[in-house]
Protein backbone atom coordinates (compact mmCIF):
# COMPACT_ATOMS: atom_id res chain seq x y z
CA UNK A 1 0.00 0.00 0.00
CA UNK A 2 1.58 3.56 -1.31
CA UNK A 3 0.72 6.54 1.18
CA UNK A 4 -1.54 8.90 -0.15
CA UNK A 5 -0.02 12.21 -1.71
CA UNK A 6 -1.98 15.06 -0.21
CA UNK A 7 -2.01 18.72 -0.20
CA UNK A 8 -0.42 19.27 3.08
CA UNK A 9 -2.29 22.58 4.63
CA UNK A 10 0.10 24.84 6.46
CA UNK A 11 0.57 27.68 8.63
CA UNK A 12 3.37 30.26 8.47
CA UNK A 13 3.71 32.22 11.78
CA UNK A 14 6.39 35.12 12.66
CA UNK A 15 6.47 38.51 14.59
CA UNK A 16 8.69 39.61 11.80
CA UNK A 17 6.99 40.87 8.15
CA UNK A 18 9.84 40.02 6.17
CA UNK A 19 10.37 37.07 7.70
CA UNK A 20 6.50 36.34 7.48
CA UNK A 21 6.42 37.37 3.52
CA UNK A 22 9.88 35.07 3.19
CA UNK A 23 8.73 32.23 4.46
CA UNK A 24 4.88 32.55 3.24
CA UNK A 25 6.46 32.58 -0.64
CA UNK A 26 8.69 29.34 -0.33
CA UNK A 27 5.35 27.59 0.65
CA UNK A 28 4.01 29.26 -1.80
CA UNK A 29 6.59 27.55 -4.41
CA UNK A 30 6.00 24.12 -2.86
CA UNK A 31 3.71 22.28 -5.36
CA UNK A 32 2.64 19.85 -2.17
CA UNK A 33 2.11 22.56 0.55
CA UNK A 34 -0.86 24.75 0.76
CA UNK A 35 -0.70 27.78 2.49
CA UNK A 36 -3.54 28.16 4.56
CA UNK A 37 -2.99 31.39 6.99
CA UNK A 38 -0.14 33.94 8.08
CA UNK A 39 -0.22 35.27 11.54
CA UNK A 40 2.41 37.85 13.33
CA UNK A 41 2.06 36.16 16.50
CA UNK A 42 1.57 32.93 18.70
CA UNK A 43 -1.90 33.42 20.16
CA UNK A 44 -3.83 34.75 16.54
CA UNK A 45 -1.14 30.81 15.72
CA UNK A 46 -3.09 29.14 18.55
CA UNK A 47 -6.68 30.04 17.98
CA UNK A 48 -6.03 29.23 13.50
CA UNK A 49 -5.03 25.65 14.44
CA UNK A 50 -7.67 25.04 16.92
CA UNK A 51 -10.00 25.81 14.73
CA UNK A 52 -8.39 23.20 12.43
CA UNK A 53 -7.44 22.78 8.93
CA UNK A 54 -3.60 23.10 9.64
CA UNK A 55 -1.47 20.18 8.99
CA UNK A 56 2.06 21.74 9.27
CA UNK A 57 3.14 24.91 10.83
CA UNK A 58 6.54 26.77 10.21
CA UNK A 59 6.87 29.00 13.41
CA UNK A 60 9.48 31.88 14.67
CA UNK A 61 10.41 31.10 18.27
CA UNK A 62 11.01 34.39 19.67
CA UNK A 63 8.29 36.25 19.29
CA UNK A 64 6.54 38.83 21.77
CA UNK A 65 4.18 37.29 24.85
CA UNK A 66 4.14 33.66 23.73
CA UNK A 67 6.72 32.19 22.07
CA UNK A 68 6.55 29.36 19.48
CA UNK A 69 7.51 26.90 22.12
CA UNK A 70 5.02 27.87 24.39
CA UNK A 71 2.73 27.83 21.30
CA UNK A 72 3.77 24.16 20.76
CA UNK A 73 3.11 23.46 24.25
CA UNK A 74 0.08 24.77 24.56
CA UNK A 75 -1.61 22.81 21.35
CA UNK A 76 0.32 19.71 23.19
CA UNK A 77 -2.38 20.10 26.30
CA UNK A 78 -4.95 20.69 23.47
CA UNK A 79 -4.11 17.60 21.96
CA UNK A 80 -4.54 19.46 18.56
CA UNK A 81 -0.77 19.12 17.35
CA UNK A 82 0.15 19.54 13.48
CA UNK A 83 4.15 18.96 12.01
CA UNK A 84 6.32 21.67 13.23
CA UNK A 85 8.80 23.37 11.81
CA UNK A 86 10.78 25.83 13.81
CA UNK A 87 12.16 28.97 12.16
CA UNK A 88 14.70 30.89 14.43
CA UNK A 89 17.78 32.58 14.46
CA UNK A 90 18.54 31.07 17.43
CA UNK A 91 20.47 28.04 17.75
CA UNK A 92 20.06 27.64 21.42
CA UNK A 93 16.85 26.32 20.91
CA UNK A 94 17.08 23.76 19.04
CA UNK A 95 17.16 21.25 21.88
CA UNK A 96 13.95 22.32 23.07
CA UNK A 97 12.10 22.22 19.79
CA UNK A 98 13.09 18.64 19.56
CA UNK A 99 12.41 17.61 23.05
CA UNK A 100 8.86 19.09 21.90
CA UNK A 101 8.51 16.73 19.29
CA UNK A 102 9.50 19.21 16.40
CA UNK A 103 10.03 17.84 12.74
CA UNK A 104 13.21 20.13 12.25
CA UNK A 105 14.16 22.95 12.69
CA UNK A 106 15.53 26.13 10.35
CA UNK A 107 18.13 28.46 11.59
CA UNK A 108 17.63 31.58 9.53
CA UNK A 109 18.75 32.83 7.00
CA UNK A 110 18.00 29.57 5.04
CA UNK A 111 17.66 28.84 1.50
CA UNK A 112 15.18 27.25 -0.47
CA UNK A 113 17.32 24.65 -0.62
CA UNK A 114 17.54 24.19 3.03
CA UNK A 115 13.21 25.12 3.38
CA UNK A 116 12.95 22.16 0.39
CA UNK A 117 15.09 19.62 2.86
CA UNK A 118 12.75 20.56 5.72
CA UNK A 119 9.51 20.58 4.54
CA UNK A 120 10.22 16.94 2.94
CA UNK A 121 10.88 15.09 6.25
CA UNK A 122 7.18 16.56 7.28
CA UNK A 123 5.73 15.85 4.01
CA UNK A 124 7.53 12.00 4.35
CA UNK A 125 5.80 11.74 7.82
CA UNK A 126 2.61 13.03 6.96
CA UNK A 127 2.62 10.81 4.50
CA UNK A 128 4.03 7.99 6.36
CA UNK A 129 0.96 9.01 9.35
CA UNK A 130 -1.65 8.50 6.58
CA UNK A 131 -0.56 4.83 5.42
CA UNK A 132 -0.07 4.01 8.90
CA UNK A 133 -4.25 4.73 9.43
CA UNK A 134 -5.21 3.14 5.96
CA UNK A 135 -3.60 0.20 6.83
CA UNK A 136 -4.92 0.41 10.36
CA UNK A 137 -8.28 1.10 8.24
CA UNK A 138 -8.04 -1.97 6.44
CA UNK A 139 -6.18 -4.59 8.85
CA UNK A 140 -9.75 -3.36 10.95
CA UNK A 141 -11.66 -3.96 8.10
CA UNK A 142 -10.57 -7.23 7.74
CA UNK A 143 -10.39 -8.39 11.25
CA UNK A 144 -14.21 -7.78 11.78
CA UNK A 145 -15.06 -10.06 8.50
CA UNK A 146 -12.78 -12.42 9.69
CA UNK A 147 -13.90 -12.32 13.40
CA UNK A 148 -17.92 -11.81 11.95
CA UNK A 149 -19.26 -15.09 13.65
CA UNK A 150 -16.83 -15.29 16.88
CA UNK A 151 -16.85 -13.19 20.10
CA UNK A 152 -13.23 -13.34 20.70
CA UNK A 153 -10.66 -12.26 18.48
CA UNK A 154 -6.89 -13.47 19.53
CA UNK A 155 -4.51 -10.23 20.28
CA UNK A 156 -1.68 -11.59 19.20
CA UNK A 157 -3.13 -10.28 16.03
CA UNK A 158 -2.74 -6.85 17.37
CA UNK A 159 -0.31 -4.14 16.25
CA UNK A 160 0.72 -0.37 17.12
CA UNK A 161 2.15 2.39 14.82
CA UNK A 162 5.11 4.57 17.30
CA UNK A 163 6.87 7.50 15.90
CA UNK A 164 10.70 7.38 16.08
CA UNK A 165 13.70 8.90 14.54
CA UNK A 166 11.39 11.01 12.26
CA UNK A 167 9.98 7.69 11.29
CA UNK A 168 6.67 5.88 12.12
CA UNK A 169 7.81 1.85 13.23
CA UNK A 170 5.52 -1.09 13.30
CA UNK A 171 5.62 -2.85 16.39
CA UNK A 172 3.74 -6.08 17.43
CA UNK A 173 1.95 -5.79 20.15
CA UNK A 174 2.67 -9.84 21.33
CA UNK A 175 6.18 -9.22 21.03
CA UNK A 176 6.75 -5.95 23.63
CA UNK A 177 8.19 -7.68 26.79
CA UNK A 178 8.04 -4.16 28.36
CA UNK A 179 7.86 -0.63 28.45
CA UNK A 180 10.13 1.78 30.73
CA UNK A 181 9.10 5.24 31.15
CA UNK A 182 11.91 8.40 30.66
CA UNK A 183 10.02 11.61 31.39
CA UNK A 184 8.63 12.70 28.40
CA UNK A 185 9.77 9.61 26.96
CA UNK A 186 9.25 5.77 26.71
CA UNK A 187 11.12 3.08 25.89
CA UNK A 188 9.81 -0.31 24.48
CA UNK A 189 11.45 -3.29 24.44
CA UNK A 190 11.20 -6.19 21.83
CA UNK A 191 11.47 -9.47 22.14
CA UNK A 192 14.33 -10.36 19.75
CA UNK A 193 15.32 -6.85 19.45
CA UNK A 194 18.52 -5.91 20.49
CA UNK A 195 17.67 -1.87 19.69
CA UNK A 196 14.52 -0.63 21.83
CA UNK A 197 12.30 2.01 20.50
CA UNK A 198 12.45 5.28 21.41
CA UNK A 199 9.29 7.86 21.46
CA UNK A 200 8.02 10.61 23.17
CA UNK A 201 4.77 9.27 25.18
CA UNK A 202 3.62 8.86 28.50
CA UNK A 203 3.26 5.77 30.12
CA UNK A 204 -0.43 6.61 30.44
CA UNK A 205 -1.10 6.98 27.03
CA UNK A 206 0.93 3.92 26.26
CA UNK A 207 -1.33 1.74 28.50
CA UNK A 208 -4.60 3.48 26.50
CA UNK A 209 -3.51 1.54 23.09
CA UNK A 210 -1.83 -1.48 24.32
CA UNK A 211 -3.93 -4.58 24.69
CA UNK A 212 -5.49 -4.99 28.29
CA UNK A 213 -5.38 -8.54 28.03
CA UNK A 214 -2.04 -8.87 27.95
CA UNK A 215 -0.16 -5.97 29.58
CA UNK A 216 -0.65 -4.60 33.30
CA UNK A 217 1.36 -1.61 35.13
CA UNK A 218 2.59 -2.32 38.36
CA UNK A 219 5.12 0.61 38.81
CA UNK A 220 4.79 4.41 37.71
CA UNK A 221 7.61 3.59 35.37
CA UNK A 222 6.81 0.24 33.98
CA UNK A 223 4.40 -1.97 31.71
CA UNK A 224 4.92 -5.14 31.39
CA UNK A 225 3.49 -7.96 28.60
CA UNK A 226 2.13 -10.92 31.48
CA UNK A 227 3.20 -13.62 29.05
CA UNK A 228 7.01 -12.45 29.60
CA UNK A 229 6.67 -12.87 33.18
CA UNK A 230 8.75 -15.79 34.78
CA UNK A 231 8.31 -15.48 38.30
CA UNK A 232 8.50 -13.50 41.26
CA UNK A 233 11.15 -12.87 43.94
CA UNK A 234 10.27 -10.50 46.80
CA UNK A 235 8.77 -7.24 45.17
CA UNK A 236 9.82 -8.28 41.77
CA UNK A 237 8.52 -9.51 38.72
CA UNK A 238 10.96 -11.83 36.71
CA UNK A 239 11.09 -10.84 32.80
CA UNK A 240 12.28 -13.79 30.64
CA UNK A 241 14.77 -11.42 29.19
CA UNK A 242 16.67 -11.73 32.16
CA UNK A 243 14.98 -8.07 33.55
CA UNK A 244 13.85 -7.12 36.86
CA UNK A 245 11.07 -5.12 37.30
CA UNK A 246 9.90 -4.04 40.62
CA UNK A 247 6.02 -3.28 41.61
CA UNK A 248 5.37 -0.40 43.09
CA UNK A 249 3.37 0.08 46.26
CA UNK A 250 0.58 2.16 44.86
CA UNK A 251 0.15 -0.59 42.50
CA UNK A 252 -0.54 -3.39 45.20
CA UNK A 253 -4.09 -3.83 44.22
CA UNK A 254 -3.43 -4.57 40.70
CA UNK A 255 -0.70 -6.71 41.15
CA UNK A 256 -3.11 -8.82 43.98
CA UNK A 257 -5.15 -9.37 40.71
CA UNK A 258 -2.89 -10.65 38.46
CA UNK A 259 -1.69 -13.03 40.94
CA UNK A 260 -5.20 -14.19 41.52
CA UNK A 261 -5.83 -17.55 40.78
CA UNK A 262 -2.78 -18.52 39.77
CA UNK A 263 -0.81 -19.23 42.53
CA UNK A 264 -1.31 -23.14 43.94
Amino acid sequence: MEPTVINIRTLVVDDEPLALDLVADYVLQTPFLELVGRCSNAKDAFERIIAGGVDLLLCDIQMPGMSGLTLMKALHSASTLPKVIFTTAFPEYALDGFRLDAVDYLLKPFDDEEFAKSVGKARRLIELEQLALNVASADNASKETETRNTDNASPDDGFIFVKSEYKLVRIEMSKITYIEGLKDYIRINIDGDVKPVLTLMSLKDAMQKLDEKLFVRLHRSFIVNTKYITGVERSQLLLSDGTRVPVGDKYRTEFANLMNGRVL
